[in-house]
């Protein structure tokens, strides 16, 4: 009896389901210049991102972390939200075969966990939970990171370029299927508190609850982006402040 209402209660199967959706929806799309190049991380490193779905706990989390899209040398190398390469194999635990896109840019080489580059976003953001869980699997069984997009936009000179500086129309075709997975991620979570890293995650998911009957509070933290100056001096004690006074931590 006990192994069947575990079963039950087991929400990876519907968030593989969800992202494997997500995943397809994504490829459908379209995108005219200046984007010159797609990434889809759930597709050529679908593995990585499948085992790391099956991190989460089984019954749910207390917090959900949601971050804008995957980073050139984070998610696009690992297919994990913020996934820097270290924190991804040597803290989380794994290290997955990693394919490559159908277009590569020469200058943004998809290498998977051979990549030398480390994302700083995904350095600082997994530090900061590293350094209050020493093991990963303390950090899952409350929380879990996520992404609202996930595909990588570059332009021909390889300048990453963020979902909210596509136009118009490309950016409500998106958000649609975003939107979609994100209502069947907090679904199937059901948090207590969603947590956007930075300003536009933090829209995302006011949209969405707006949409939905989920009672998560909603809170911020600075991205830990270092093209934002206030990330760069001591951005994980001003996350950690920040967590602690939406009553996160």
């Amino acid at each position: 009896m006990t192994t069947m209402v575990s079963k039950q209660r087991d929400v990876r199967r519907p968030l593989i389901q969800a992202a494997k959706a997500l995943r397809d929806a994504a490829e459908t799309l379209t995108f005219a210049e200046p984007v010159t190049h797609v990434y889809n991380p759930l597709s050529y490193a679908w593995k990585s991102h499948q085992a790391y779905l099956r991190c989460v706990n089984p019954a749910g989390v207390r917090v959900v972390f949601l971050g804008m899209n995957p980073g050139p040398w984070g998610m696009a190398q690992t297919g994990v939200p913020f996934g820097e390469i270290a924190a991804v194999r040597d803290w989380i635990g794994i290290e997955r075969p990693v394919e490559r896109p159908r277009v590569e840019h020469p200058k943004r080489p998809v290498q998977g966990f051979a990549c030398e580059k480390s994302e700083v976003s995904g350095r600082r953001l997994w530090g900061l939970f590293q350094t209050k869980y020493p093991n990963a699997s303390d950090f899952f069984q409350d929380h879990f990171v996520a992404n609202y997009c996930p595909l990588v936009f570059m332009e021909a000179s390889a300048k990453n370029r963020t979902p909210d500086k596509l136009p118009a129309n490309e950016r409500q075709t998106l958000n649609e299927i975003c939107d979609i997975h994100l209502i069947r991620l907090i679904t199937s979570l059901n948090p207590e508190f969603v947590v956007g890293v930075g300003a536009y995650a933090e829209s995302c998911l006011k949209r969405v609850l707006d949409e939905t009957e989920a009672r998560a509070k909603l809170s911020r933290i600075l991205h830990p982006s270092p093209a934002s100056p206030a990330a760069n001096k001591g951005w994980a004690d001003k996350a950690t402040e920040q967590l602690q006074a939406g009553g996160v931590w």
